[in-house]
């Protein structure tokens, strides 16, 4: 068969496994359909498919075919990190300063420490560091893994629970915007390559004299026109910050956190949020899925998920309980606003990739990051619903 059949037998796969698991399994309750698609990719990789079924994966899975699936999960990464930074309101967080700073560092801070604490274990055991990873990079990395708060994944999955333009979905919006930004900037840190210094202070440099440009200009442009000089401004900042060493990825959000939303129609950016979701991000959690390995033992792999969940867990929790207490929150709040804010997903596995690809952690540990991802995220909507349906019945009681 020619390379084209086989891309596109691939593609029939992507897109057809994870949906009728989705659909005949009725998962949503448990898993929307992005959490099937991130377990598929899993699935599909060289640790599941590739183990039990060596030939079929090596018959579809070929290196021309691997490189342009590749290619499609750039594109797409890219497009949906950049509508990440676009859903950044900082404006609202500051003007509620006090209480988003407050609760955000706490949710940042607490998991962070805990997650420090798992990764020197780690480290203790072999197999999980990077081999170009000093050890503060991977302590710092896997520590902020544990931090990292997903953002356009809440959006979607409190828009299910109808709790997104309610005021409380509203705040957790702030703080993970306040997060996510902290979080971009420790990575930036993170990845700093000091051979290579002069490059990233110059691509800085010249970013923020461009985005002032940019500012000026799209304020001034029609809205179809915006949308053009948006995804070049994408496309030049990420290829200024990989050219640096900071990553495109990063480029790709900082392109977007600089502009506002609101200069492209918060519908249209819902849209578009939505098609990259349907279209390309399958493509996406495949390529991730193929990058995933058991090679120091699958057990292994699971109890390093579950101490890095128990980090995150247990993090966010504690955060949003101080957070509470100093802010005077009604009983029970603080507790929907730490299982929300733990909900991991789609940036936490964009995070592990960036780590991986800077050899700061091994394959093994980015397959415990994603796992840790996939079953923090399965479980934000069956603790927290019940949670919401319980707090409406007593309002209604009370009205």
């Amino acid at each position: 068969m020619t390379t084209t059949e086989i891309f596109l037998i691939a593609m029939a796969i992507i897109f057809t496994v994870p949906y009728l698991v989705w659909r005949l399994g009725r998962t949503d309750y448990v898993a929307p359909l992005v959490v099937v698609q991130i377990i598929m990719g899993v699935v599909l990789g060289p640790g599941v498919l590739g183990r039990f079924f060596p030939e079929y994966h090596a018959f579809v899975f070929t290196a021309p075919v691997v490189q342009s699936l590749n290619g499609l999960a750039w594109w797409a990464v890219s497009l949906f990190v950049f509508i990440a930074g676009l859903e950044l309101d900082l404006g609202m967080t500051w003007r509620h300063r006090r209480e988003t700073s407050i609760t955000a560092a706490l949710s940042l801070g607490m998991p962070l420490i805990l997650g420090c604490a798992v990764a020197f274990v780690l480290m203790t055991m072999g197999g999980w560091l990077g081999p170009a990873a000093q050890p503060w990079q991977f302590v710092a990395g896997v520590g902020m893994g544990c931090a990292v708060t997903a953002l356009p994944i809440i959006i979607l999955l409190m828009e299910k629970m109808d709790i997104l333009r309610q005021p409380l979905g509203q705040r957790v919006l702030r703080y993970a915007s306040l997060d996510d930004v902290a979080i971009w900037a420790v990575l930036a840190v993170i990845l700093m390559d000091w051979a290579r210094v002069g490059r990233q202070v110059g691509f800085l440099a010249l970013f923020a004299l461009a985005t002032w440009g940019v500012r000026r200009l799209l304020a001034r442009l029609p809205v179809a026109d915006r949308w053009y000089v948006g995804i070049v401004w994408l496309i030049l900042v990420a290829l200024g910050a990989d050219w640096a060493g900071l990553h495109y990825m990063v480029g790709a959000f900082l392109a977007g956190a600089v502009l506002e939303a609101r200069w492209f129609g918060q519908a249209q950016v819902d849209q578009l949020r939505h098609h990259v979701l349907l279209v390309m991000m399958p493509v996406f959690f495949l390529s991730t899925g193929l990058r995933t390995q058991w090679d120091i033992g699958g057990a292994a792999v699971f109890l390093g998920a579950a101490m890095l969940l128990a980090a995150s867990v247990t993090g966010k929790l504690l955060a949003a309980r101080m957070a509470g207490r100093v802010l005077g929150w009604p009983p029970g709040e603080a507790t929907t606003i730490g299982w929300l804010l733990q909900t991991k997903g789609l940036i936490e596995i964009i995070f592990a990739n960036i780590l991986l690809d800077k050899k700061i952690i091994t394959h093994e540990t980015f397959t415990a990051l994603l796992l840790m991802a996939v079953f923090s995220t399965m479980l934000t909507v069956p603790i927290v619903y019940p949670r919401l349906q319980k707090a409406r019945e007593r309002l209604k009681r009370a009205g």
